[in-house]
């Protein structure tokens, strides 16, 4: 069973993007407390956000995530409003172009991908500035590498964007090991092109999975997914 991002409700590492692909028909709802380190500069408080993820095809995934605004942010608090009252909104998505050994025994996976591509402030492609808080376009790699009983799980990938505020342009990698005694546990380990991150996975009664991470080594988050599969 593999991650939801907790930063962007896609399959992925941690914040970091992979080229794994969740099974045909698989929908996942997740919700996740996000600290502040964690977000663009707009939310300078801990905040939350909840997601619906389908993969609609064995090679397309799409995503609706919705991240929570405090009033006071939003210059609302004069006016009585207080605690979270609005939310931000986004739609992602991953196209698979290769699947791992496609055409030859050591081809890693290779998926293109977005997250919030357009702003309702002009509705501009790679938005530098407006509500495109999440923008960014990727491309990412996945190679499973055996070790005796054990497997590597090991991402590569190029994010960017345009933002004024949270610019992206870098490369970002990952390694995930799921122990042969434990194949619910995931191990994550990653650079997402800003962080270096650690954190974890977990997958209770087949559906319900737990993550927590500690970004940049000291920053806590956590968030829960409900993973099931349509027939």
């Amino acid at each position: 069973m593999l991650s939801a991002q907790i930063t962007y409700g896609l399959t992925g590492l941690l914040n970091a993007p992979s080229a794994e692909m969740q099974k045909d028909k698989t929908v996942m709802l997740g919700a996740n407390f996000l600290n502040r380190e964690l977000t663009p500069p707009t939310w300078y408080y801990h905040t939350y956000n909840y997601f619906l993820n389908v993969t609609i095809l064995p090679f397309l995934e799409v995503a609706y995530t919705c991240t929570l605004f405090k009033a006071e942010a939003l210059g609302l608090g004069p006016y009585g409003y207080s605690g979270f009252t609005n939310q931000d909104r986004y739609f992602s998505l991953r196209l698979r172009l290769l699947k791992e050994g496609q055409f030859w025994k050591y081809m890693p996976a290779v998926v293109v991908g977005t997250s919030d591509p357009f702003t309702s402030s002009g509705s501009v492609i790679a938005p530098t500035s407006g509500n495109g808080y999440y923008n960014r376009f990727f491309i990412a790699t996945t190679k499973h590498i055996q070790i005796g009983s054990e497997e590597l799980t090991v991402s590569l990938s190029y994010l960017y964007n345009k933002r004024k505020e949270y610019k992206l342009n870098g490369i970002s990698a990952g390694v995930v090991y799921s122990p042969s005694f434990q194949p619910q546990l995931r191990l994550i380990a990653e650079y997402d092109s800003k962080n270096f991150s650690m954190g974890a996975t977990y997958l209770f009664f087949n559906h319900l999975q737990a993550q927590i991470q500690m970004q940049n080594m000291k920053y806590f988050n956590a968030g829960l997914v409900l993973k099931f599969c349509l027939k």
